[in-house]
């Protein structure tokens, strides 16, 4: 018999857009990916600008809650990626024969008012009507919209529901949990006493990955995302970042080269390990005696944050490697290149903390258990799917 309708969970990435069909097994109320995708990357699109500059944050920021100024130029270019995201569904529906469809989108950026458009985003086109452009153009291809879409949501946030709600997602059956994944950007995603809590509502105790920076003034997200590591080794070789792309050098080949010695790649990896290992204890203690200042903001005026917190004492059962980021750590190069490292720093930290109690540092003594890597490689558009089902069916509810 054939589905009712298609469910489409997307991830709208910097560079490209991906679409995946989205299973879900009643049988064991979990989600899944489906065996239909479609990956559109914008470059390859008609009318794309490569040489598009992003208008002034600043800027962005004081049009938010006034008259958005757009020029031609950045409306060809949100024209440009709305295609981009109708292709993959079209292709989808194509290859499966379903042409009622109920989509989810994670994007990255702040979102307008009514949370179907981008208001403000550090990379790419403002898209104030991305939502009902998108529509429009379904709807010219003959594709069925069951619903029109609720809202945009944010790729953090959809690494957690995919990772909650998949039957292979690692945030099921624990109490508490931490997630970072690392591609383009950046993604943090929490679990705390048995319920998803997203890092916007806990903002004032916890700050983002790309929120903080290290004492050298450089930015956790340039760090721990990956296209961040290889401009790192791109400025420790004198390699431009457009030449190591030609040459396909990514994260996983700086890994290859550090282990067998290249002094560059060695050194790349020496500020990557310090900085990820900083990072996760920063998480670990943040959660169990709150703020202790280990990195400054990026944002000066960032108002400081809360020492007490709901969660005081509490511990991390797992902590998550997730995207790109856990693929390096998982490598046959990455093991001992990355992760290992990370977990010997990390625990020499833990271990040595004046802040932590002995029974948090006893807890942490086995770190192989606990930080752990995501098979999800997917979970961004695997929770906008998930998303969007729950908002569409009103007897099922995220925690």
């Amino acid at each position: 018999m054939q589905k009712e309708y298609l469910l489409i969970g997307i991830d709208g990435g910097a560079s490209k857009v991906s679409a995946w069909e989205i299973v879900y097994d009643k049988s064991n109320s979990a989600f899944s990916l489906g065996n239909v995708n479609s990956t559109k990357s914008y470059r390859d699109i008609k009318g794309y600008i490569p040489n598009f500059k992003p208008v002034d944050l600043n800027t962005q920021l004081k049009e938010l809650n006034s008259n958005f100024n757009t020029s031609i130029e950045e409306q060809q270019q949100a024209s440009v990626y709305v295609e981009a995201c109708s292709l993959a569904i079209q292709e989808i529906v194509e290859q499966t024969g379903i042409s009622s469809v109920l989509l989810g989108i994670g994007m990255p950026g702040l979102k307008t008012a009514d949370r179907r458009g981008i208001a403000v985003v550090a990379n790419g086109p403002r898209m104030i009507h991305y939502s009902g452009q998108l529509e429009k153009q379904l709807e010219l291809s003959k594709i069925k919209i069951i619903a029109p879409v609720n809202h945009l949501g944010s790729d953090a946030d959809y690494c957690g529901i995919g990772e909650n709600y998949s039957s292979n997602g690692l945030f099921r059956n624990v109490e508490n949990a931490y997630y970072l994944g690392g591609g383009t950007g950046v993604a943090d995603a929490m679990k705390i006493d048995g319920k998803l809590l997203p890092f916007d509502n806990a903002k004032d105790w916890i700050a983002k990955t790309w929120e903080m920076k290290n004492a050298e003034g450089l930015s956790l997200e340039r760090i721990t995302s990956v296209s961040g590591i290889q401009k790192i080794y791109s400025e420790n070789t004198g390699i431009s970042i457009e030449e190591l792309d030609s040459n396909s050098i990514y994260p996983q080949q700086v890994s290859d080269l550090a282990k067998i010695g290249y002094d560059e790649a060695l050194k790349t990896f020496q500020v990557v390990n310090s900085n990820l290992a900083l990072l996760l204890y920063e998480r670990i203690v943040t959660l169990n005696k709150g703020w202790q200042g280990l990195f400054n903001f990026v944002n000066p005026n960032k108002p400081p944050l809360k020492q007490k917190h709901p969660y005081i004492n509490k511990v991390f059962d797992k902590i998550i490697i997730g995207q790109r980021l856990g693929d390096l750590f998982d490598s046959k190069s990455g093991v001992e290149i990355v992760k290992k490292p990370v977990l010997k720093l990390l625990n020499k930290k833990i271990q040595n903390s004046i802040i932590l109690p002995e029974s948090a540092k006893a807890f942490y003594s086995n770190l192989n258990k606990i930080v752990v890597v995501s098979g999800l490689r997917e979970a961004p558009a695997l929770g906008a799917g998930i998303d969007a089902y729950f908002t569409n069916n009103k007897s099922f509810a995220i925690d």
